[in-house]
């Protein structure tokens, strides 16, 4: 081969090698390209998928806020409910009182009137007294203080004979003419409604499995207690009582809502709050189902129709309460049957008095939550819902906390005495009976001519035996009405107390 060849053979090697390397350059070149478009597709779908999870993370801040906006709306309509119906009430409350000042603006006016004439007419008579009197005194020979002393001394006596005569023969008459009669309705009205025992009071303690559940329903660092009681309203005492959960609270509804929560929750045995929470509004769901029913089935059960639904509803509160043991309810529907029974047999309104019996005691329903008697709440109460003015009547005089208008309203105070009063239908601790006997004898023992006295039927009855030489047969009988006057001033017990004056005198001689 040739300088030529070899050469040509350089040239075409050098070529070959150029081209080869160009080659691979373009792939690389390619690879790189293709890389970039992978990332850059990727880039494009990772902001795709961060634009999509922020989208629904605003919507679903956004659905919040709306929720959250409806609920606070919500809330400060019902508020705003509330300010309107008490700035309503204490509107007309200011009105009320504005007329009462006025007319004792005007009475007061014409007091300031009358008593200027008496004051004139009072130095007339002074005058004419004065002149009256020194002529007794030069006619009698007698000082005006002796004369007085004997007229006085006179007139004390006569009267006293006169009013004590007068009392005896009244009380005689009135015995003679009612006791058969009043007797008679009563003793059948009872007969025909009496029940076995007192009712259950509401349960205030919750039985647990064994001790370890204490500490489930306390939780870490107290949070379950915490969340019962702030849902529900009512204090867990949790103590050294074994097995045992004290459930506190003045509103018995409250409590009892308390208590079929926690029971089911101690079944259930998953005790958070997330689940409390959810346990105590099914137990209010059916705490209130409750009330509603029990309302209903009263009003039917007397054949009472035509009452607001929450008139009905208030009234079923009275299920969870109590009042010596006895249930308000059951009380309610008992005194409604004796009023029902009475009203026929004097030939009152039977439907009124059977209502009012049953609303009487409406105001003991909220008496936790608004100040004043349940008398007059329960009355407030019918008032505001339209109910007739002598059911109003009947429902806020049976304590006579308001004058009685009608004859339903004394048979409805009357039946409540009978219902509460009767054998059984009622209970109190031993430290207040106790209490209350003591009392009793003290109020008979401040009299004077009491020798003893003794209180008996479980302090239905209270003897009394006086000294024969301080107390005659006349003033026994008004001994007996003086006592039982005080003792209806100075204490409170349930029923009525009967008031026994006894004066005996004994003559003993020994014979030889």
């Amino acid at each position: 081969m040739g300088p030529i060849g070899i050469i040509t053979t350089i040239v075409a090697a050098i070529l070959f090698g150029a081209v080869g390397y160009y080659l691979g350059h373009q792939g690389k070149l390619r690879l790189m390209n293709q890389n970039i478009l992978r990332l850059e597709d990727e880039a494009k779908q990772v902001l795709a998928d961060a634009h999509s999870q922020a989208r629904a993370i605003e919507v679903e801040g956004e659905k919040r806020v709306l929720d959250l906006q409806r609920e606070a709306e919500a809330e400060i309509k019902e508020r705003t409910r509330e300010l309107s119906r008490q700035e309503n009430r204490l509107q007309q409350r200011r009105e009320a009182l504005d007329k009462r000042i006025d007319s004792l603006d005007g009475r007061e006016k014409r007091i300031r009137d009358v008593e200027l004439k008496l004051e004139e007419r009072q130095r007339e008579l002074d005058n004419a007294w004065g002149a009256h009197l020194a002529e007794l005194e030069r006619i009698s020979g007698l000082s005006q203080d002796e004369a007085k002393e004997v007229l006085l001394e006179q007139v004390r006596d006569d009267a006293r004979v006169d009013a004590a005569r007068i009392v005896r023969e009244i009380t005689a008459e009135a015995r003679e003419e009612g006791d058969t009669k009043a007797r008679e309705i009563i003793t059948t009205a009872i007969q025909r409604i009496a029940a076995d025992h007192v009712s259950e009071t509401t349960v205030s303690t919750v039985e647990l499995p064994s001790d370890d559940m204490k500490g489930r329903i306390i939780g870490r660092g107290g949070r379950n207690i915490r969340a019962i009681e702030a849902a529900t309203g009512v204090d867990l005492v949790i103590d050294d009582t074994p097995d045992t959960v004290i459930l506190s609270s003045f509103d018995p509804v409250r409590r009892e809502v308390a208590r079929l929560a926690l029971l089911r929750l101690i079944v259930d045995g998953r005790i958070h709050p997330g689940r409390i929470e959810s346990v105590i509004d099914k137990a209010r769901e059916e705490v209130e189902q409750t009330i509603r029913e029990k309302g209903e089935e009263a009003a039917l059960e007397l054949g009472i129709h035509g009452l607001p639904p929450d008139i009905l509803r208030i009234l079923g509160r009275l299920h969870y309460r109590t009042s010596y043991g006895q249930n308000v309810l059951q009380h309610s529907i008992e005194t409604a049957m004796l009023c029902g029974m009475m009203a026929a047999e004097l030939g009152g309104d039977v439907q009124t008095a059977k209502m009012a019996g049953l609303l009487h005691d409406l105001g003991k329903a909220v008496d936790h939550e608004v100040d004043g008697p349940h008398a007059i709440i329960g009355a407030e109460i019918a008032e505001r819902y339209g109910l007739p003015e002598k059911l109003v009547n009947a429902i806020g005089s049976h304590h006579c906390e308001m004058e009685q208008c009608s004859c339903e309203a004394v048979l409805v105070q009357a039946a409540d005495a009978i219902s509460s009063a009767r054998p059984g239908a009622r209970r109190e601790s031993l430290e207040g009976y106790l209490k209350r006997i003591r009392a009793l004898e003290q109020v008979a023992n401040s009299f004077e001519g009491v020798e003893s006295s003794y209180a008996i039927q479980a302090g239905r009855e209270i003897r009394i035996l006086v000294k024969p030489e301080q107390v005659d047969d006349l003033g026994a009988i008004e001994l007996s009405r003086e006592i039982a006057r005080k003792v209806e001033e100075s204490l409170q017990y349930p029923g009525q107390i009967r008031v026994t004056v006894i004066r005996e005198t004994r003559a003993t001689e020994i014979a030889k």
